[in-house]
């Protein structure tokens, strides 16, 4: 797969009323509504990527013996969009989250996504629903790209069959009542955002799905009984400096 691959757009033919998408924004919460499109692509061992598209949000339609849904060959990330005072909006550093989506393929036998595609994809999706995207205060639209193995087999090797999908939320404040105080906990011997950290749906039998493509489990750094994604301990205490805003398309 070439990075060139690009995300044709399919507007929906039933977007939510202006007044249907008012009343969702004036409250969003987190995770409860959705915009009007997603982003949806397809890898096959012998294709490779393709099939990229926006097109109207709804259910996907998967076989009951789709292999996600039995080994948990999953990735995720996150992150959000922003609607600046002067109207225009912006995502944080989307290219540290493309790399970790990377590196979350890389450990679970999932195909690489090239940096050029996965921006790509968050560009067209922000561009096509940016008037769900909300201003003011601390809201904005969470992104939520992910992909999992949509082979319908039941057989212990990574899957010959690869969806990746975007789906876009408008967002409320975090403290939905208002910054205040809090009592924390902090630890000098466990991270939650250790070197190397990718984000998926763990299962012990991941370790066997890696094993299953050669060489994939050496590069990875896993050793038998080992589950990935587990406690880590010395992690490197390394500041990361943030990188500038980048503004949407």
């Amino acid at each position: 797969m070439s990075a060139d691959l690009q995300f044709s757009v399919e507007p929906t033919t039933h977007p939510a009323s202006d007044d249907q998408r008012a009343q969702v924004l004036a409250n969003p919460g987190f995770g409860q509504y959705f915009s009007d499109h997603m982003a949806i692509a397809t890898w096959t061992a012998e294709k490779g990527w393709h099939d990229a598209r926006i097109t109207a949000f709804g259910p996907l339609e998967l076989s009951p013996a789709t292999s996600v849904f039995h080994y948990a060959q999953t990735i995720f990330e996150g992150m959000k969009a922003y609607r600046h005072p002067d109207d225009s909006i912006h995502l944080f550093r989307p290219e540290a989250n493309a790399a970790r989506f990377q590196r979350s393929a890389q450990r679970l036998a999932l195909p690489d996504l090239p940096t050029e595609v996965f921006l790509d994809s968050l560009h067209k999706l922000v561009e096509i629903d940016k008037a769900w995207v909300p201003g003011g205060g601390e809201t904005s639209l969470y992104l939520r790209p992910f992909m999992f193995g949509s082979d319908p087999f039941l057989g212990v090797r990574p899957s010959a069959q690869v969806t990746y999908c975007v789906i876009a939320s408008p967002a409320g404040s975090y403290f939905a009542n208002g910054v205040k105080p809090v009592r924390i906990w902090l630890s000098e011997e466990y991270t939650r955002a250790a070197p190397r950290r990718h984000r998926c749906g763990e299962d012990r039998r991941q370790l066997r799905l890696v094993a299953a493509r050669p060489g994939r489990g050496d590069r990875a750094g896993l050793r038998p009984g080992r589950v990935p994604g587990r406690r880590r301990e010395e992690v490197g205490r390394r500041a990361r400096r943030d990188e500038p805003v980048l503004r949407s398309r």
